[in-house]
Formats: structure tokens, sequence, C-alpha cells
């Protein structure tokens, strides 16, 4: 197991002072089987008092309201992470395992993750690619999971910049590069297309000081996909570094796409225009280091033991906030 503290700054630079500001955030990773948050800390300027709750599916959400006249908006995001590795996964399974998902699609259970989304849906662009990357039956759901996560990070470029937050998967796909938010649509796509349930998944990921070859990703947000087989369950693979998630990677929401998870989503009163800036830095941090009364080495695999950990730390951050 590791433990990760993170820091996430966000700062908004109006052209001139606006009204009011409202905003939803999304940055408390979260707390689930393989993960465990320890403590998350959100500080809002100009100050606003910041309430919490969650969605349907337990996503943290934070948000507030500056009813007053400001020019800039910065928001301190810093987070104690505990992450376990995940259970090692088979080379391969029975290709019997095509039919099970037809199987489990026609419960009606993954209807979320089976059906087209804002970002991730079928194109003829689409077509054209899992063609080419020859995404089909032919071989066992698992070892074509594999085989696509590595073929679209051979086929497209990660370059920063080469597209924006609401770009459509066929801007990535015409210009053979992208962010890892179009690596990630692309492949969820794909996989819905062939009746595999698919969901987004945001967060950070620490760089492997060991693998050159690893997509630097430092001082950003990131996110990958999971992917859901019968025979397995929900298995996260990171199309931008071709490999499978694990203890590196720290889950802070799940949706359909990005639409569903932005890190920050608002409104403001005023003509004026906003100028973005992100720094997000994340480190391995020694057990040693960190408050005993924050440490808990044992393990949560229960449903109840989830959302009491869970449940707990929400009220740990709203009295904090107050």
């Amino acid at each position: 197991m590791k433990y990760y503290t993170i820091h996430h700054h966000t700062r908004y630079r109006y052209s001139s002072e606006v009204s009011e500001s409202t905003m939803e955030v999304r940055m408390q990773p979260r707390t689930d089987r393989q993960q465990r948050c320890l403590n998350f800390q959100l500080e809002v300027w100009p100050h606003a008092q910041v309430l919490t709750a969650s969605d349907c599916v337990q996503n943290a959400i934070h948000y507030f309201d500056i009813p007053r006249r400001h020019s800039e908006l910065l928001l301190r995001a810093q987070s104690l992470v505990l992450v376990q590795e995940g259970q090692p996964l088979p080379e391969g399974i029975d290709s019997t395992e095509w039919a099970a998902l037809e199987e489990a699609a026609a419960t009606g259970v993954h209807w979320d993750w089976l059906s087209p989304s804002k970002f991730a849906r079928p194109t003829s662009l689409l077509g054209d690619f899992a063609a080419e990357v020859e995404f089909n039956r032919e071989i066992d759901p698992l070892s074509a999971l594999f085989r696509l996560n590595d073929r679209i990070h051979v086929a497209l470029e990660y370059m920063p910049l080469s597209t924006a937050v609401d770009s459509p998967i066929d801007i990535a796909l015409e210009n053979r590069r992208g962010v890892c938010q179009d690596f990630t649509h692309i492949m969820i796509a794909l996989l819905r297309r062939a009746g595999i349930p698919a969901r987004y998944i945001s967060g950070y990921v620490q760089q492997d000081p060991q693998k050159e070859e690893e997509t630097d990703l430092s001082g950003a947000s990131h996110a990958w996909v999971e992917a859901f087989l019968p025979a397995t369950g929900w298995i996260g693979l990171d199309p931008t570094n071709n490999s499978q998630v694990g203890d590196r990677h720290i889950r802070i929401a799940i949706g359909r796409d990005y639409a569903d998870v932005p890190p920050t989503r608002g409104t403001y009163k005023g003509g004026s225009s906003s100028e973005l800036t992100v720094g997000v830095h994340i480190s391995e941090t020694e057990d040693e280091s960190i408050p005993p009364d924050l440490l808990d080495n044992g393990h949560w695999s229960t449903r109840e033991q989830i959302e009491e950990v869970s449940s707990s730390q929400q009220r740990r951050d709203q009295e904090q906030q107050q």
C-alpha cells in the first residue's frame, strides 16, 4: 500500500469584476475497496461556506456560492490518500464470457455504462478506427481489452493542448493526437460499441520514475477507463500510459464521460472573460509522518465498512469547513 499527499490548486482570473460565482467541485478522492481518503481539505478565496453532498455513484461533491464582487477565485484542495494494489488479473479468460456479457446487458443493470454519452458515442471515424485496431470478438474479452489498451496508446500521440475539454472524439481520431481525456473517451466508445460496460474515471496518477516511456502528466489531473466483465468485475485500464490501473492511480470520480465529473463546474454573473490556471502536485508519503489517528492498516472490504468510513470522513470534512 502507498500513501499520497495531493495538492490541487485552481485559479480563475476575470478580466473585470464579477458579481457572483456559484461552483461545484469534484476533487475529493473516493473511499472504496482499493483506496481510502484519510483527509481532505478545501479552501476557497474569497471565503465562502463550502457544503458537501454525494451523487448516485457516491462521488463527493463540494459546492459554494460567493454572492459579492470579486476579480479572481482561488481553490486549494489537499488530500491524504491510502491506495492498495489490486488483485492481479489473468492473461485471458474463456471466450464464453462474450455470452455472459450479453446476459448482463439484458438485465439493464449496466445501462448507463453501455449507452452512448455526450463525449463517448459512435461515429463513422470511430468505426474506421475499430477496424484499424482490429477490436472484435475473435479473442476473449479480457485479451481484447488488453490489446485495445495497447493499440490506442500506439495509434494516438499524447499532446497537451491539442484538444479542448469539450472536443468530440473525432478531433483526436482525425488528427491522431489528444490528451488523456480523448484516449479515455475513444476507448469507452469502442467498448460500449462492443457490448462491454465502460465508465470514465477522473483522478490522478503518480509517475513511475523507473518508466521513462511513461507519459509525463505531472501538474495535471488524469483520466482512465474502467470496463466490466462478469468474470473479473470492474477493471481499470489506462490507454494514455498503456497500463493497468494500480496503486499509483488515485480515483476521484466515476462518470459516463468527462461531462459528468469535471473537477470544477460553475457560473458567474458579469460580462467579463475568465482565465483558468491549474496546478497539481502529488508526493508519496511515508506512514511514519502521518498522525496515528489517520492510520488504519486493516482492510475494509465489506459494504458496511466502506459506508462507515465514507460517512465518518464526510462528517469530519463538514466540521472542518464550518
